[in-house]
């Protein structure tokens, strides 16, 4: 058995999905180090799913999430039962994605126990620490605590550079979700196989836009239908109930509109492939959307993916129903900007980005494996 212990903390879908890559990588090398997959189970159906994805199960499942909690209680019984498993099996590093409560709390439970901390995915700012709420306190927060920070641009490395990060520390891998959507994409049905129909694709769960913004959203893509007669709209359902009412009020009952389940990540990468247009206030959605050269509307005032905004793979809309409209309008009736906005260049990463992470977290143990390009 290797003597070094690494954990990787998972909380949510997205963080699964950006972290399984990771999670594979690293364990290339298991006769070097062990590498343990660690769920706070702060999502939990839909994270194990994305997780067998990529032929992974977590190792240890502290399984937190209870109806209706708030953001303390999620962060309370992530720290102790991180901090628990810490002291367990003393890792030599600590790995967590992005911006969500579990990260939050692995960083803080690494910092309190003086274990080295790897930030995959750093370096993202708004410069609002109020929104997205709380997902930018978070990623300050680990930002603070990280031993190695993994930006996925040069943009976020500027950002961490800019707050005084030790240079040292910060190495641009790319992003590690365009790892796994690549891989996802070989894999699959197509949806709407026997349908011309263009397919606009619908998701939205951000806190910041629950309620009368999600009611906004609702009836601005449901006008759109209603204008654009070729048109299927497809709205993936979080799982949170505000977020269920408020758009199955208002879009529940229109005959070229589908409600779904989230669908399991390899199906959502292929539905994602089959859209048109992709109206969405996720992360995650911003990012793989341009690898298939799918344009997407941010329903976010801010954004702390920049990159696609300034490539032309994305557009800031907000949840003013003007805004949604013109932009939805204009790529749905004006080919030049359409193909304008499907022909930017994604500027996320290459699909090496989980092997770039993997040279320098073994290195920092003072493990030497071969360097990626």
């Amino acid at each position: 058995m290797p003597e070094s212990v690494l954990f990787c903390v998972v909380g949510t879908r997205p963080e699964a999905i950006k972290m399984a890559p990771v999670v594979q990588e690293l364990r290339r090398f298991s006769t070097l180090a062990r590498t343990l997959l660690i769920s706070t189970g702060q999502h939990r159906e839909i994270l194990h799913e994305s997780l067998a994805a990529f032929g992974l199960q977590v190792d240890v499942d502290l399984d937190i999430m209870t109806h209706g909690q708030t953001l303390a209680e999620v962060t309370s019984k992530a720290l102790l039962g991180l901090d628990r498993r810490m002291l367990e099996h003393g890792p030599a590093m600590v790995l967590a994605q992005g911006d969500t409560t579990t990260t939050f709390a692995a960083a803080l439970a690494a910092f309190y126990r003086q274990i080295p901390f790897g930030h995959v995915e750093a370096g993202l700012r708004t410069n609002d620490i109020g929104n997205p709420f709380p997902e930018e306190f978070n990623r300050r927060v680990a930002g603070l605590t990280a031993s190695l920070h993994f930006p996925p641009t040069e943009w976020a490395k500027e950002n961490l550079l800019k707050e005084g990060t030790n240079p040292d520390t910060v190495f641009v891998t790319g992003n590690t979700g365009i790892d796994a959507v690549l891989e996802a994409a070989k894999f699959g049905a197509e949806w709407y196989p026997s349908s011309s129909e263009r397919i606009l694709l619908l998701t939205t769960h951000r806190r910041e836009n629950w309620g009368e913004p999600q009611e906004r959203i609702a009836r601005s893509v449901r006008e759109l239908v209603d204008e654009f007669s070729d048109t299927r709209l497809v709205v993936a359902l979080h799982p949170n109930p505000n977020v269920r009412q408020t758009l199955g009020g208002i879009l529940g009952d229109h005959p070229r509109i589908d409600m779904i389940e989230p669908p399991e990540y390899l199906k959502f990468v292929k539905l994602m492939q089959r859209s048109t247009l992709i109206f969405t206030d996720s992360g995650g959605v911003q990012e793989e959307a341009p690898s298939f050269g799918i344009p997407v509307l941010v329903l976010r005032d801010t954004t702390e993916r920049p990159e696609g905004v300034t490539a032309g793979t994305a557009r800031l809309v907000g949840t003013d129903p003007k805004k949604i409209q013109e932009q939805g309008r204009l790529l749905l009736s004006n080919k030049n900007a359409y193909t304008q906005m499907a022909q930017a260049t994604s500027p996320y990463g290459d699909g090496h980005a989980s092997q770039r992470i993997r040279y320098h977290v073994l290195k920092s143990i003072g493990i030497q494996t071969e360097r990626p390009a």
